[in-house]
């Protein structure tokens, strides 16, 4: 399978964060851990009922972060799929919750809902026909019928689309299917969850700027350290793209890199998933650590704001 592995998000404050994705999103919290590279800080990953690949948006959640500015260089909005006939329920949801929105418009075909989250981040609800055959989980608040189905996809505001494009279709399997305007869609084969990137070509724009609100990183999917490996190799050979060494993230292995456009990209492995610390059933219930990590828990915990008036 190609297509997107998760997409990482940088937030204020993680109670608030945390409510408005499992409450108000309807999104499961499949993993609470930290920020490897900065453990006093959490890391949030949200996604479908098992966390599968395609349908993980996580969060590096900085109470007090100044706000971001969205400009060139970065990923302008993240959409989730849901059934066609769901954009109804959402925008009555989001007018009786007080979740900014705008009018419904359409993309390609589509229709697209598209709204902000309590930093500011640009997120889209995309009705698919068909969604509703998919399985949808509940958290008994929003029904299952209604629940989102994993991410559509990402939209890249960038002041050149060619050399991204190149990288999209050679490395991660993407193919050109459409034009409008200023944006080209390229989609990834099947029509799983992600597998949509949309490449908003925007020539003197102000480069954006990270911040609350920012996403910090999109990971495309390899299946395996082989197909990673195989996939950074293009990137050397045919690109000129030197990608970082492979980090153990728990639950994925990763390798970074910047693309030409100047969005920071990943390559996580599908394997070995979230399951593999925790049952399914209890996904996201404890602070999970990784093993370096462990002997430090006390003091990782107790600069860790409680989550736990918020988890019901």
């Amino acid at each position: 399978m190609s297509g997107l592995h998760h997409v990482t998000a940088i937030a204020g404050d993680p109670i608030r964060n945390f409510g408005f994705y499992t409450r108000d999103l309807g999104l499961r919290f499949v993993k609470k851990t930290v920020n490897f590279d900065d453990p006093g800080t959490y890391h949030f990953y949200y996604g479908d009922e098992t966390g599968r690949p395609g349908t993980i948006l996580t969060f590096f959640p900085w109470a007090g972060v100044p706000a971001g500015r969205r400009g060139v260089g970065e990923t302008h909005q993240t959409a989730f799929r849901v059934p066609q006939r769901s954009l109804g329920y959402w925008t009555q949801r989001f007018t009786e919750k007080g979740i900014a929105y705008e009018a419904l418009e359409k993309r390609f075909g589509e229709s697209v809902l598209p709204f902000t989250d309590p930093d500011g981040m640009a997120l889209a609800l995309v009705g698919v026909p068909g969604a509703e055959n998919e399985p949808g989980w509940s958290n008994g608040d929003v029904p299952a019928e209604h629940a989102i189905r994993g991410f559509h996809g990402v939209t890249l505001l960038l002041d050149s689309a060619a050399k991204t494009a190149a990288v999209l279709t050679d490395v991660f399997g993407f193919k050109e299917t459409g034009r409008e305007g200023s944006v080209i869609r390229f989609k990834a084969p099947g029509d799983a969850e992600g597998s949509v990137v949309d490449i908003y070509e925007a020539k003197g724009f102000l480069r954006g700027h990270q911040g609350g609100g920012s996403v910090h990183h999109i990971a495309f999917r390899a299946a395996d350290d082989a197909e990673q490996g195989a996939m950074a190799q293009k990137l050397v050979s045919n690109h000129g793209l030197h990608p970082t060494e492979q980090r153990d993230r728990n639950y994925f292995r990763s390798i970074y890199f910047r693309e030409p456009g100047g969005v920071l990209f990943e390559i996580a492995t599908d394997i070995p998933g979230f399951a593999v610390d925790e049952p399914v059933a209890t996904l996201g219930r404890d602070l999970k650590l990784p093993a370096f990590l462990e002997a430090h828990r006390k003091q990782i915990e107790g600069v860790l704001p409680s989550l736990e008036e918020s988890v019901s």
